[in-house]
């Protein structure tokens, strides 16, 4: 990702000085602008963070520059003889490249490592992450340079710029332990705990006994949450059957069953029919009722047209009620429906089966 960074702030250079020096027309500058922020935005590039902007620009170079050096090496490529002229000028220039840095380099870059550590031990980090990025420019071959830029970015609580030099830092020396645990810990801090508990595992393949590794990997895995532990696409629980009853008609209103609904619950309730007897003096238990879904659908109508606070109220149903828990038994569905109040409110109940 570092190097398409790299290339995405060199475009956003261009855009920007194109825009400076009026390439682009002054009514295209918003247009331009936008485009810019929009992708700086897309491939996490903030042309503001002096640290970033630093570490990826390819300065003194530009896009524009090393375009034309593509295109001058295409021309050559594509003129007789230019094909051997171009390998000659590639391995001379290469040549210096490959042989590393020099001596009075590696030892700069070491002595720059060193302030940045001395930087970081009275936690000044950003003047660290500035010796740092010294010392790579001297030596870029050294993973230990990347590494210790990516505890100093951690430091300062830019884990995803740690997570780019440690992931530098194991590209230069897929070897060296420390980078993955860096890389752990920026991970672990993003709250990436599976990429954290990767990192802590590749290092664990090259150093199985290192102890710090081990933690990371303990932590990082406690945190991990199961996929399978998500309830978000578990069905509705359904309504239990209910005991001795049918399923409700699909035809039934689904505002009530209206006045003969209201004679039937009484029945069921009362032990009139065949089954209705389960519990003491023909109540049928707590768990029939509840789970009866006319039992149910019948109650929520009645808290709505008011009809179930006039039933509490009914001094003929409070001295029924007496009557049975002094254990006179439950009333008979005449009784019941004899009562003037009781069958209003039954009516009632029945006329308000239709609303929605």
């Amino acid at each position: 990702m570092s190097n398409k960074q790299r290339l995405v702030l060199s475009i956003i250079d261009f855009l920007n000085q194109s825009i400076d020096d009026g390439t682009v027309k002054q009514d295209d500058k918003e247009s331009l602008e936008v485009a810019i922020q929009c992708i700086g935005e897309a491939f996490g590039i903030d042309p503001s963070d002096q640290a970033q902007v630093d570490r990826l620009s390819i300065k003194p170079a530009s896009l524009l520059s090393v375009f034309d050096v593509f295109l001058k090496t295409k021309d050559k490529l594509a003129t007789p003889g230019g094909a051997s002229a171009a390998t000659a000028a590639s391995a001379s220039t290469s040549a210096p490249a490959a042989s590393g840095p020099t001596a009075a380099d590696k030892a700069a870059a070491e002595k720059l490592k060193a302030t940045g550590n001395a930087h970081m031990s009275t936690k000044k980090y950003d003047d660290a992450i500035k010796a740092y990025t010294e010392a790579i420019a001297r030596d870029p071959t050294n993973a230990v340079y990347y590494s210790n830029r990516a505890a100093a970015y951690s430091s300062k609580g830019e884990h995803s710029s740690a997570v780019l030099d440690a992931e530098k830092a194991i590209e230069v020396d897929p070897s060296f332990v420390k980078a993955y645990h860096r890389l752990g810990h920026a991970q672990y801090s993003l709250s990436d705990y599976k990429a954290a508990a990767a990192a802590f595992r590749r290092g664990l393949d090259i150093d199985p006994s290192n102890a710090s590794l081990k933690t990371g990997l303990q932590n990082a895995e406690a945190r991990i949450v199961p996929d399978d532990n998500s309830y978000d696409d578990m069905p509705p629980l359904e309504p239990a059957p209910t005991r001795g009853a049918s399923a409700p008609d699909a035809d039934v209103p689904a505002g009530g069953a209206g006045l003969g609904g209201m004679a039937d619950m009484l029945r069921n309730l009362g032990g009139g029919g065949a089954g209705g007897a389960g519990g003491a003096g023909g109540m049928p238990d707590l768990a029939s009722l509840m789970s009866n879904p006319m039992m149910m659908q019948m109650a929520q109508q009645m808290m709505q047209n008011g009809g179930l606070e006039r039933l509490m109220q009914n001094p003929a149903l409070a001295n029924m009620m007496n009557r049975m828990q002094s254990g006179g038994g439950m009333p008979s569905m005449s009784e019941l429906m004899s009562d003037p109040a009781l069958r209003d409110i039954a009516s009632q109940f029945g006329a308000g089966g239709a609303q929605q």
